[in-house]
């Protein structure tokens, strides 16, 4: 009897072993919960507003270097116009010295001058004043052609950054891809429906008025990495468009409208002041009684919440 208790209980020690070592397995291959994973939503989320803000910022430098490049274009018009008459008078005097020799080219050029000094300083002139013509179009198509050479490789690197950027927002967004399906498969939805606000909108006069009705407008339309309407937006998409309808100019990156407004404190914030969030990454627009529309991530509508949806690093007021 003592012999089969013994062999119980060492039978029960063994069970439970098995039983532990299982439930330790199934532990460490459990599923992320869904805090879990909106976590990891939500930090590869924000990865791809930086990268993607990065993406506009480098487009407005892209577009400002080609800009540059056309306006050293039409820069050169005035000197290629000295040449043509550098060139042309230059030309009638060889043409009158093939033809007559050299005397008979004076005569022709100072034809009714019978002194002698007085023709050849004129001819002095001409001679001069050609070839400070063809001087300043040499000088000048030469620094123009190290300008162009030095803006075409800003341009490459330009294009090169705006490529890798690209490829790194794609690779965020097959990430972003995988965790929507985990969350979708194991909690249901990972996006939500946008509607359109049908609330009132404060009376605010002025610019910011307009620029906060548009904001509330906007109210429902979905996140759109790198667009500023009319049917997605991304943050500083939003808030460009919404002072682009005020009559006002922003640039399309958050950081670069940071630079671009006053600094405003909390305490003294108004409808229409825009608040910096994660280190100028992110943007949305004061709406009042502590609130801001904002468009915030993938699969998210533009809404209006609360400032403190995290701490603000910064508040700028239009000029």
């Amino acid at each position: 009897m003592p012999h089969a208790q013994t062999r119980l209980r060492a039978l029960t020690v063994a069970v439970l072993a098995i039983a532990i070592s299982g439930s330790s397995a199934t532990a460490a291959h459990a599923e992320p919960s869904k805090s879990e994973l909106n976590k990891k939503i939500t930090a590869a989320s924000d990865k791809l507003e930086d990268v993607v803000e990065s993406y506009n910022k480098m487009k407005i430098s892209l577009n400002k270097t080609k800009a540059d490049e056309k306006t050293l274009v039409a820069s050169l018009a005035p000197a290629k116009a000295a040449l043509v008459a550098a060139s042309a008078q230059m030309s009638t005097i060889a043409t009158s010295a093939y033809k007559t020799g050299n005397i008979g080219t004076m005569n022709v050029m100072l034809e009714g001058s019978d002194n002698l000094m007085e023709r050849m300083s004129i001819l002095e002139q001409i001679s001069r004043s050609r070839g400070r013509d063809v001087a300043k179009y040499t000088e000048t198509t030469q620094n123009f052609a190290t300008r162009q050479a030095a803006l075409k490789a800003t341009q490459d690197k330009q294009a090169a950054e705006v490529k890798a950027l690209s490829d790194r927002r794609k690779k965020i967004e097959g990430d972003l891809k995988k965790l929507y399906a985990m969350r979708t498969a194991a909690y249901g939805s990972a996006s939500e429906t946008g509607s359109r606000y049908t609330g009132p909108i404060p009376k605010i006069a002025g610019s910011a008025g307009k620029a906060v009705t548009f904001a509330y407008n906007a109210i429902g339309i979905m996140y759109d990495y790198g667009a500023d309407g009319p049917d997605g937006y991304d943050c500083s998409g939003l808030t460009s468009a919404a002072w682009r309808a005020a009559g006002k100019s922003l640039p399309h990156n958050a950081a670069a409208q940071y630079s671009a407004t006053a600094r405003v404190s909390r305490s003294d914030l108004e409808p229409g002041d825009l608040v910096f969030y994660r280190s100028n990454g992110h943007v949305g627009i004061y709406v009042g009684g502590g609130d801001i529309i904002d468009a915030s991530r993938a699969g998210q509508p533009v809404k209006k919440r609360s400032i403190n949806i995290m701490t603000p690093n910064g508040y700028g007021r239009i000029r």
